[in-house]
């Protein structure tokens, strides 16, 4: 009963929320640490049972009456970062409730690539929206072991909002757990697709693509940079050569702006 009393004010106090999240302390960090969690329980040293903690967040997600409670429960739970959240969080993605999807895809991301297989595993169980979300926590998470999906989510997908993320997400894959005798041929896919992709119809996704082809000529520059030939390889070039022709051709004053910013990056 103590340790709900505690819950049920810290979600009362959004100022906790904002402290957390604005110096990066996880939840449990917070309660081994402050005042109050130790008045509650009365004691001077005290280490939260990870599990404890796990369910009684996990309950308070499961009781949520309303939107915002919802919300409030989620956002506490993602804060956590327990490992054990992860299904839950995951299962909150399919609810009707944007705000409690945004905090749970946060929550993910934070877990890395813990979250990634759980979310691989029940992507066809998901409504489209659950499907959406998990796609945008998988972009953001960067693991590419989600690889496959994002190349076809940034193609195929028919919400833009998903197709940017997926976009986006295919530039900043964590390409040091790839195998360094298939990174370039991953890059060569991944290019491909981001050729293509900016090219897509909306402005939005053209900008995401730039910012994906950014991260990913990145990538093939810190690769290349100890044989010094950055200037050689076939895809930085190439890329260089698509970002040239997108200045001139496209229409949108923010794609061609990030454009131009991606080029003013990449000749550092």
């Amino acid at each position: 009963m103590q340790l709900q009393t505690w819950l049920r004010e810290l979600a009362a106090e959004k100022i906790k929320y904002l402290f957390l999240k604005e110096n990066n302390v996880s939840l449990v960090s917070y309660l081994n640490q402050t005042y109050s969690y130790n008045k509650y329980f009365q004691v001077s040293s005290f280490q939260m049972n990870q599990t404890t903690l796990a369910s009684e967040l996990i309950k308070a997600v499961d009781r949520a009456d309303s939107s915002d409670s919802l919300i409030d429960a989620v956002e506490a739970l993602a804060d956590a970062r327990l490992e054990s959240a992860a299904p839950t969080l995951i299962a909150v993605l399919s609810y009707n409730n944007p705000g409690a999807a945004v905090a749970a895809v946060e929550g993910l991301v934070q877990l890395g690539e813990v979250a990634v297989m759980p979310l691989l595993n029940l992507l066809d169980d998901y409504n489209y929206g659950g499907r959406a979300w998990a796609i945008r926590a998988l972009a953001e998470i960067g693991d590419p072991r989600a690889l496959e999906t994002l190349l076809e989510a940034a193609e195929t997908d028919f919400s833009m909002s998903v197709r940017r993320a997926a976009a986006k997400g295919l530039g900043n894959l964590l390409w040091s757990k790839i195998p360094a005798a298939q990174v370039k041929q991953v890059q060569a896919r991944v290019g491909k697709t981001l050729l293509r992709t900016s090219q897509d119809p909306e402005w939005v996704v053209r900008y995401a693509s730039v910012a994906g082809l950014q991260g990913l000529a990145n990538a093939v520059a810190i690769a290349l940079r100890a044989r010094y030939a950055i200037e050689q390889s076939d895809i930085y070039s190439l890329l260089k050569s698509h970002f040239q022709q997108m200045l001139a051709e496209e229409q949108d004053l923010a794609v061609r702006t990030r454009v131009r910013r991606a080029m003013q990056e990449l000749g550092r």
